[in-house]
Parts: structure tokens; C-alpha cells; sequence
């Protein structure tokens, strides 16, 4: 199977080009304000580099976020043109699970990864997974709360008698708030520099996980074909129009 991944979601465009679970091409590019002039060249450029067309793809994987809100805009709306036009099998797979997926060859069963994206002002995306031996099980769907807030909720997946012994964070969020989640929980571990960052290939190897399943039910941060963007909080614009409305006096 040959799938084309595509994440959006952050400052890096990424293209990935699987056969299968095996990586074939990778392109990141920096793509601050700009995904809408990056990805389809780069698409381009991915196919061209593999000498296939689209017409070859057989599945696409579309991060919908949490997320640059235009970013994911950008890559939702161009992979379901492909849908339409071409009729290919599309997944819509978060950010949270394709960072936890990072780690997921690399530590012992039943080990808990909790993904976190920082979102400013002391706040986070976050996501609960567990590792079977069937794949990643969905502790705590993706949210958004205050990173104290988010903290105390893992916390509970320990304090329940779910303690594994392996706690693992992961994503820009753990490594800017490595001080306070160290305090909440001292023995947990932290994914590598390297790895805090979003990347397409295992965005595609976690679609190619979920449709491989038989998709017995999609939700919203596991979709199937007709996919929708992942919004945990309003836009920023909107957020402060919202608040000079409440200044205006009638």
C-alpha cells in the first residue's frame, strides 16, 4: 500500500511517502504563514522524487491537529480535494497520536505516553495513550486545559491503581513544562529533543494503523474519508473579538 502523509499543524510542512511502514521520501520545510504555498509543491516533489503520480497513492493521512489553526485549515482542505477528485482513502489522525506513535517501538507494554503540545500562557493540547500489544489505547481523548489542570488529570491514571511503572511525555509541551511536570510526577520519563517534534512519517504509520484495524468506529481525533479539523480552543482573533464585545456597552 502506498500512502501519502501530510501534516500541517505546526511551523514545519511535512510530506511523507510510505510503502506500506516503510519510509520512501521525507520533506519538512519551515512553513511559518505560509503551509498554502508549501504543501502542494512539495507534494510535487515527493511524488516526482518516487517517480509516482497521485493516481499511485492508495491511502492519505491528514494531521487534524490540535494546531496552527490556518495550518491545519490548509492540509484538511487540500487532501479532501484528493478525496474528491480521485477517490482515495483518507484518515485524519491527530497530533497528539502521531507523537505518542514516536515512541511507541521504543518502550515496554502497558507503558503510558502522554502527548503534550504547549498552547501559550501556561496552557496545553494534551492526550492519555497506553501501549498494548494491540496498539495505542486512548486513555484521555485530546483536550485542552491549563498544564496544572492536565497534570492533576494524568495523575489520577496513577493514583487509580493504573500505575505501570513507565510514564512517558512527549511534544514541545514536555520539554517547556519538564519543571512542573517533574514536580507532579518525579519519576516519569521524557522523550528526546528530536522527538518532541511533529513528523509525517509516523503521522502516516499511525493512519496506516488505524485503517488496517478494520475501523469498526471513527472519532473525532480518529476519522475516517470525510475528516474535519480538530479545534480544542477558538482562534485567537475570535477569542478577542468575543472579549472587546463584552467591552462594548449598550
Amino acid at each position: 500500500m502506498k500512502i501519502l502523509s501530510i501534516d500541517t499543524s505546526s511551523n514545519v510542512c511535512g510530506v511523507s511517502i510510505l510503502e506500506d511502514t516503510k519510509l520512501v521520501c521525507k520533506l519538512d520545510a519551515i512553513a511559518v504563514n505560509s503551509h498554502s504555498e508549501t504543501l502542494m509543491p512539495m507534494i510535487s516533489d515527493a511524488l516526482n522524487k518516487t517517480n509516482l503520480t497521485i493516481d499511485d497513492i492508495n491511502l492519505i493521512v491528514c494531521d487534524i491537529g490540535p494546531g496552527s489553526f490556518t495550518g491545519i485549515r490548509i492540509g484538511v482542505a487540500t487532501v479532501k480535494a484528493f478525496r474528491d477528485s480521485k477517490n482515495i482513502d483518507l484518515v485524519g489522525i491527530t497530533s497528539l497520536e502521531c507523537l505518542a506513535r514516536q515512541l511507541f517501538d521504543d518502550i515496554p507494554n502497558n507503558s503510558l505516553i502522554c502527548s503534550m503540545i504547549d498552547c501559550k500562557n501556561d496552557n496545553c493540547y494534551y492526550a492519555l495513550y497506553q501501549k498494548t500489544i494491540d496498539g495505542l489505547e486512548v486513555l484521555i481523548t485530546p483536550d485542552a486545559e491549563s498544564v496544572k489542570t492536565a497534570l492533576s488529570i494524568v495523575n489520577t491514571y496513577l493514583e487509580d491503581g493504573n500505575e505501570t511503572g513507565n510514564i512517558y511525555f512527549i511534544g514541545d509541551g514536555s520539554n517547556n513544562y519538564k519543571s512542573d511536570i517533574e514536580k507532579i510526577l518525579p519519576y516519569c520519563y521524557f522523550a528526546n529533543s528530536k522527538q518532541n517534534l511533529l513528523n509525517s512519517y509516523y503521522l502516516g504509520l499511525s493512519g496506516l494503523d488505524f485503517y488496517k484495524s478494520g475501523i469498526e468506529s471513527t472519532t473525532p481525533d480518529r476519522q475516517l474519508n470525510d475528516i474535519l479539523p480538530l479545534y480544542l480552543k477558538k482562534p485567537q482573533a475570535q477569542r478577542q473579538l468575543e472579549e472587546k464585545n463584552k467591552e462594548i456597552k449598550f
